[in-house]
């Protein structure tokens, strides 16, 4: 196939090319901007556009698809000359479907711990020398690229994200997959840009088990109540699995599963990071896992990179970073790193980088999410706000929201830095939660400071 993309460089988008571009397709692409890590792994497989920018003489009639990224407009000029050759326009899951559309299609859904479930399964599998293909969110290690095609694979496993599909295709990802089998982690608002309400935005799991084909297995994480009634009701799959958050208890810093087999020491910690195993567990089976393979397999999982990922560990001061920004999964880390270290002093940052997270009705979703920690930072800046064209926020609406004793707001990066710098961290965990950088943050800086 002759395949170009509308906006290669983004992080999903970039991983599709290189994987088709390893497959034997001819992949050719443009953007405006592309950045680490992007840019590097583009070049290196020589598809880095040679500049930056919309190209419409790149859009003839001897491409056999156009994937649409979508960070691309409406009004892009090559999206506009392919629409006027009457090429195919795929988003980026219309794609994916079209190449597994004759496959036993996988797809894990929810609002929190879709990435790291996927991770999970991916990992488990690929330790067993089970060949399956896959779309996954974050970096994996032992894994070139995050996308895998093939034409013989059985399985193919897609983190099933809600957020829109393109510019022209304004359906969830996950509504066009078309699971046989499907797993739903928990609900929890989000995108409040694109999903104005928490009514509307649970009708969109409702239509994703709708999509699914008749006859088809969706395994539910019990625990939440909103997730249970969606999945109890749900009419295509004739086959549900509840799961819940397995047996496990922490000793001098390490967790410890309950398995059949005995007590089994695993790297990752946390409730949810526990719950999310279950919910991995089943999905596996359903794959041809047996449990004690699973077990075997997931004893060495380390996590997907950016979920609570140890950044360093100096003279018994620890600091990690988290993805986290939404109110749950910010929670949820909080928590889980208290529980693990109990003894130790626990400062959580947290940056406010996103739409949602930036809204001055959502901010209210924050409250108590920090309560586990000693201490609380939060950083936001005000020119994220201004180009988002939000309404302004101050650092008492922050406090008001948060409702912890003991919080600071930093909106100055450099004052933030000097916080960093200056404090007094002996035996502490700093958690870092953001899907930014806290205004140009270097984390291997970080390492010397504390």
């Amino acid at each position: 196939m002759r395949v170009h993309f509308i906006a290669i460089g983004g992080s999903a988008m970039h991983n599709l090319a290189l994987a088709l571009n390893e497959k034997g397709d001819e992949v050719t692409g443009s953007d405006d901007a592309i950045f680490e890590p992007s840019k590097s792994r583009l070049e290196k497989a020589d598809l880095l556009p040679e500049e930056m920018g919309w190209f419409p003489e790149k859009i003839t009639s001897a491409l056999d698809a156009v994937i649409l990224g979508m960070h691309a407009k409406e009004d892009n000029p090559e999206l506009q000359k392919a629409q006027e050759l009457g090429l195919k326009i795929y988003s980026y899951p219309e794609f994916l479907f079209e190449q597994s559309k004759d496959k036993t299609r996988v797809v894990i859904g929810g609002s929190h711990g879709k990435t790291t479930i996927t991770s999970m399964i991916l990992h488990v599998l690929h330790y067993h020398d089970k060949e399956v293909d896959f779309m996954v969110g974050a970096q994996l290690e032992g894994f070139d690229t995050m996308v895998h095609l093939t034409d013989e694979n059985d399985f193919m496993l897609l983190e099933g994200d809600e957020y829109l599909s393109s510019a022209i295709d304004l359906r969830p990802k996950f509504h066009l997959y078309q699971p046989n089998i499907a797993l739903l982690s928990g609900i929890a608002w989000d995108h409040i840009n694109v999903f104005p309400s928490f009514e509307n935005y649970i009708e969109q799991f409702k239509l994703f088990t709708d999509s699914m084909v008749n006859g088809s297995i969706l395994v539910y994480n019990e625990e939440d109540p909103i997730v249970k009634e969606i999945a109890e009701s749900a009419t295509k799959p004739t086959r549900k699995h509840p799961y819940s958050t397995p047996e496990y208890f922490v000793e001098n810093g390490e967790t410890y599963l309950k398995t059949p087999e005995g007590d089994m020491p695993i790297e990752i910690f946390g409730e949810h990071n526990l719950n999310n195993l279950a919910g991995a567990k089943w999905i596996c089976q359903h794959m041809g896992i047996d449990e004690e393979d699973f077990y075997e397999a997931i004893a060495t999982f380390s996590g997907a990179s950016k979920r609570l990922e140890k950044i360093c560990d100096v003279r018994g001061t620890l600091a990690y970073k988290d993805f986290a920004h939404s109110p749950s999964k910010v929670k949820a880390t909080t928590k889980a790193v208290k529980e693990q270290f109990p003894k130790k002093q626990l400062v959580a940052c947290l940056e406010l980088h996103t739409y949602s997270s930036l809204d001055t009705k959502f901010l209210q979703q924050y409250e108590k999410t920090l309560a586990a920690a000693d201490e609380a930072i939060v950083f936001y800046s005000p020119e994220a706000v201004r180009l988002k064209k939000l309404q302004e926020i101050d650092a008492t609406q922050i406090e008001e929201a948060f409702q912890h004793k003991n919080l600071k707001v930093y909106t100055n990066p450099q004052l933030f830095q000097n916080y960093l710098k200056t404090g007094s961290f002996a035996n502490a965990v700093i958690l870092f939660m953001s899907s930014g950088n806290y205004g140009g943050l270097d984390f291997e800086q970080v390492k010397e400071w504390i």
